[in-house]
């Protein structure tokens, strides 16, 4: 399968592995995580980190989506990026692929911080943003056939469809590496669901965007 090219799925990939990079030949990947991590208490205490030289907050759920725990971690999320990103993107255009994967970010990290927002554990990596990039490749290309259910649309029962299913595999997920089998314990399963519903929320928005009508002068 060839996939459609994509300039702006190709920098975020891009700079994602040239940051890990650093991080790995200067060993400050724990660093980087906690300078440049979505810590949700830092909301509540904002002197949480003060004298050290922090990634602002409020900056911190784009500078998290760059730090990443090790190589499966992003390799697994750069396969996922490159191959729903460039397809997305096809769609979109760059413009509502940079806006998709940036308020995908922000909405995995709010998710993150209503569930626990008193934890100091540092979010990292960009899954939560390339959720919502799934979520809108989801709706572009699914091939199922939905009907409409009594007052709601096809296109509303596609969406809740396919929300639920991310949920239900995000749930089982955390139950299954709860025992922290190989730090997967650890994984972000809220900022998963946020990133996602954030991603259902934005396609339609984005595709009216994308394909708006412009006025023609009559001459």
């Amino acid at each position: 399968m060839r996939l459609p090219s994509g300039r702006a799925t190709n920098a975020l990939a891009g700079i994602s592995v040239a940051v890990f990079l650093a991080l790995i030949a200067a060993n400050r990947v724990e660093d980087a995580a906690i300078l440049g991590g979505f810590i949700p208490a830092r909301f509540g205490d904002p002197a949480l980190l003060a004298g050290m030289a922090a990634v602002p907050a409020w900056l911190t759920p784009l500078s998290c989506t760059l730090v990443h725990a090790g190589w499966l971690h992003i390799g697994f999320n750069m396969l996922m990026l490159v191959f729903c990103g460039r397809q997305v993107e096809h769609v979109l255009g760059w413009s509502g692929t940079l806006i998709l994967y940036g308020v995908g970010a922000y909405a995995a990290c709010l998710a993150q911080y209503l569930v626990d927002p008193a934890s100091t554990n540092p979010m990292v990596g960009a899954s939560g943003a390339i959720s919502a990039i799934i979520a809108t490749y989801s709706l572009l290309y699914s091939q199922q056939q939905v009907r409409r259910v009594g007052p709601l649309s096809a296109n509303l029962v596609r969406v809740l469809w396919l929300a639920a299913g991310w949920i239900a595999i995000q749930l089982m997920i955390g139950v299954a590496t709860s025992g922290g089998a190989g730090g997967l314990g650890q994984i972000a399963i809220a900022a998963h669901i946020g990133g996602f519903l954030a991603g259902l929320a934005l396609t339609r928005p984005l595709l009216r965007w994308r394909f708006r009508k412009k006025p023609r002068a009559v001459h």
